[in-house]
This record gives structure tokens, C-alpha cells and sequence, in this order.
């Protein structure tokens, strides 16, 4: 089964041509089975048998889809369709009312068309997968927009939006305002909602990854080599030895069985420069242990662990957004790629301490596995997990939003293009649910 990814405006444009590259790369230097199941899932053959993405690049730039079109086609491996395309010559002007009220209305049809053509190349539709950040206009406000659409057309087919977050310093002055009402929309819209925390992935470059002057390239490339490790061919446990089909059917089945809880977060291990893999040794038992203890004390990555935080009884366990504390998990998606994969003992993730109590451990816990190694690591864990990971940094940003509303700044920038400020109280209505939601979990 093939996945449509569609790339929405700057961000989820160079992300989705990253991902490509990964997942192509990684592809072409496996065994035959594996290959042919990661290419069949994300590529289609051209009559002269080139690799072409199944991919629906949106932005009201051209600028960025133009350098993504060179560089997958000067790789040699990979390249975009002809026709897989769409740009305007004037941006959003980082306002999400301008790409949801103005620009993805205008540019539906073309929108619906390059998604439709790239679904009907495919043998069977796993689902789609909307890529974009939630900070600027194009990609939240047309992203939003045009992932209604697609719940419209496709009501049937898994959605997964994967959104980048932005810095908690500040991107853009309405940043909080752009992120609010893309979570709000698409919490109605989509079956899961995958973040990656520019913060996070800026600390990763810098303190494992010893990248001195960090670029957005340098961030993409972390955030696509956790994609490419959660969508790549595994096997699961009713797969028989087959590589799974459904990878987006699976993942969401396996962690969101609530509409109330739809927020993942992911974190990877190892994760060092290249230069330093071959003279790095991994055990499946060391790797699994600082995994786990960085899920429940939400660390995203392993410098910086707080070894302190353990599960604790129901009764004991604290509901604060403040100070380092449990984190109760819902469900968990561990995915192991590499050597002696079979040995694994992954018991540590089964403890119903982990969990919120109205959830069997059982039901809760998935456990992908592949025995080709990923990313060069003879041995590396991926952790999908909803949780409450992202409460803290989702109660932030509706704080700030909000404190901007009560004084009405930027308002009128939003008004103009058609958004009330009955919606914008709807969207933190909506918000502040599912912030009620997460921490109660228990």
C-alpha cells in the first residue's frame, strides 16, 4: 500500500524532500524485499523507470519547491513528477487567515486535482500525509485548509499531519496565534497529529550531533531520519514475516484509540555524528533502558536524563505542567531496526506503570521490529509515543496566544481576511480540552 504525501507551504516542503532522500537512500542499499516495499510505498516508476516520489508539493512561493525539484533530480537516485506541483509568486505574509480564507479557497481545485492524480497511481491507498509547520501562514493556514479538503474527498483514508513546531523564542510575532488555530482545526480533521519541536531538534544538532552553525537543513535531516525510521518497512507482530502494508493505518491504530488524544512525539537512539559510528558500540539492553527512562521522564534525547523520575502509584502521580515529573503515556509505538533485533527484550515498555490506568499495558504497548539496520546504526530504537510530552509546550503556546488576544494585538490582521474572534475563542476552547484531557491522565 502507498502513502501521498502533500508538502504545504516552506517548511513542510524541505522536510518532505529530506524525508524522500532518506527514505530513498536507505532504501537502495538494502536487500531486495525491503527495497521493493520502502519503494513501492513511497515511489512509482516513469515510463523511462525513473524513481518519482508520490508526493503533491503546495506553497505560495516558488522558491522553495524550485530548489526541491533541482536537487531531488541532480541526485540521480529520485526525482519529483512533472506535474506534482504548485506555487504562487506572493506568500501568506505568515498569516493564517490569508492562506485558510484567501489562498486555499482560490487554489482548491488545483490542490484536489495534483492529490487526486497522485491517488490514482496507487495500486491501494494507505493514506495521506499533510506535511507542514504551524508557525507561517502557507503552511498552516493552506495546510489546514487543504487538509479539510482531503477529510472531505477522502473520508475514509488515514490522515496524518506532521507538523513542525516552532521555536518558543519566536519565529514569527503571531506565531502562537498561526499555531492555535492550525492544532484546533486539524485536532477535528485529522486521525493523528505528529510534532517535531524545533527546539528539541536544535539541541540535538548542537549537543549530539556537535553541528556548530546549525542550518534549517541540518534541523530538516534530523526530523526526516525520525520519519524515515517510523515509515520504513518493519515487521509487526500479525505480519507472518511479511513487511507490514499499512504503515499509516498501523501507527495510527497502534496510538491514538481516542479522539481526545491524537498529540505523538518521537525520540530516536542513538543519534551521534557519522564520523563517530564506527568507533561507537550499541547493546539492545543499554539502548532500551535510556530509551525508556527518557520516555517517562520526557527527555527527547539522552543527554540530560533525569534518572531520578520513576513510576509511581496512581495516587502519587502528579497532574503539574511545572517541574520535572512522571510522564503517563496512553500508548507507545516501539520500532527496532538492526542487528540481532530478535534478541530485544523489550518488558520495560509492558509495565502498566507506564500507563494510564483505564488502558491495558497489552493494548498499549506495540512493538514494530526490522532486522536491517537504519541510518548506518548497526542497532537503533525509535519511541512514538502519546503521552503527555507535548502538554507543557501546547499549554505555552495557548498561554501566549491567549495573552495576545486579551489585548487584541494582531487581531485586526486576522479579522480582515474573514476569521471572527468567536474563532479564535473556539480554537481555545477547543485547546484547552485537550490540554484538560492530557493532564488528567492517570
Amino acid at each position: 500500500m502507498s502513502v501521498v504525501t502533500v508538502q504545504l507551504g516552506q517548511c513542510g516542503n524541505q522536510v518532505g524532500h529530506q524525508l524522500f532522500d532518506v527514505i530513498c537512500s536507505d532504501a537502495l542499499e538494502a536487500q531486495r524485499t525491503y527495497s521493493c516495499s520502502s519503494c513501492e510505498r513511497f515511489f512509482y516508476r516513469s515510463a523511462q523507470g525513473e524513481l518519482l516520489a508520490r508526493a503533491v508539493m503546495i506553497d505560495m512561493e516558488p522558491k522553495v519547491i524550485n530548489q526541491s525539484l533541482t536537487k531531488a533530480a541532480k541526485s540521480g537516485r529520485w526525482k519529483y513528477g512533472d506535474t506534482s506541483y504548485f506555487h504562487q509568486k506572493q506568500g501568506s505574509g505568515n498569516n493564517w487567515a490569508n492562506g485558510y480564507c484567501v489562498h486555499g479557497p482560490r487554489h482548491r481545485e488545483v490542490a484536489e486535482e495534483l492529490v487526486r492524480r497522485e491517488v490514482e497511481r496507487c495500486d491501494r491507498l494507505a493514506g495521506l500525509m499533510a506535511m507542514m509547520s504551524v508557525a507561517g501562514g502557507t503552511g498552516s493556514g493552506v495546510g489546514t485548509y487543504v487538509t479539510q479538503c482531503l477529510r472531505d474527498i477522502y473520508p475514509k483514508s488515514f490522515i496524518l499531519n506532521h507538523l513542525t513546531w516552532p521555536y518558543g523564542t519566536g519565529e514569527v510575532i503571531v506565531q502562537n496565534y498561526n499555531s492555535v488555530l492550525t492544532l484546533a482545526h486539524l485536532y477535528q480533521l485529522s486521525d493523528a497529529i505528529l510534532v517535531h519541536e524545533n527546539d528539541t531538534v536544535h539541541r540535538i544538532c548542537s549537543q549530539l550531533l556537535n553541528i556548530k552553525h546549525i542550518s534549517f537543513s541540518d534541523i530538516n535531516t534530523v526530523i526526516a531520519q525520525q520519519l524515515g525510521s517510523i515509515l520504513q518497512p518493519v515487521l509487526t507482530a500479525d505480519s507472518h514475516g511479511v513487511y507490514s502494508r499499512n504503515p499509516l493505518g498501523e501507527l495510527v491504530s497502534a496510538l491514538t484509540c481516542h479522539p481526545e488524544y491524537k498529540l505523538l512525539s518521537v525520540s530516536s537512539i542513538p543519534q551521534m555524528p557519522s564520523s563517530s559510528i564506527a568507533y561507537s558500540t550499541f547493546s539492545w539492553p543499554g539502548l532500551l533502558k535510556h530509551l525508556r527512562q527518557m520516555l517517562i521522564s520526557n527527555a527527547k534525547m539522552e543527554e540530560g536524563i533525569d534518572w531520578q523520575v520513576r513510576p509511581l502509584a496512581g495516587s502519587e502521580r502528579t497532574r503539574s505542567l511545572t517541574g520535572p515529573s512522571f510522564n503517563t503515556s496512553l500508548a507507545n509505538l516501539l520500532i527496532l531496526r538492526g542487528k540481532d533485533v530478535y534478541s530485544a527484550e523489550t518488558g520495560g515498555f509492558e509495565d502498566p506503570a507506564l500507563y494510564t490506568s483505564w488502558l491495558s499495558s497489552g493494548e498499549a504497548f506495540t512493538l514494530w521490529k526490522s532486522p536491517v539496520p537504519f541510518n548506518k546504526y548497526e542497532k537503533s530504537a525509535t519511541l512514538v509515543s502519546n503521552s503527555q510530552a507535548l502538554l507543557k509546550p501546547l499549554d505555552n503556546m495557548v498561554g501566549k496566544a491567549w495573552n495576545m488576544f486579551a489585548s487584541r494585538a494582531y487581531i485586526h490582521q486576522y479579522t480582515k481576511f474573514g476569521i471572527s474572534e468567536e474563532d479564535f475563542l473556539d480554537s481555545f476552547t477547543s485547546l484547552e480540552q485537550v490540554i484538560s484531557s492530557y493532564s488528567q491522565l492517570c
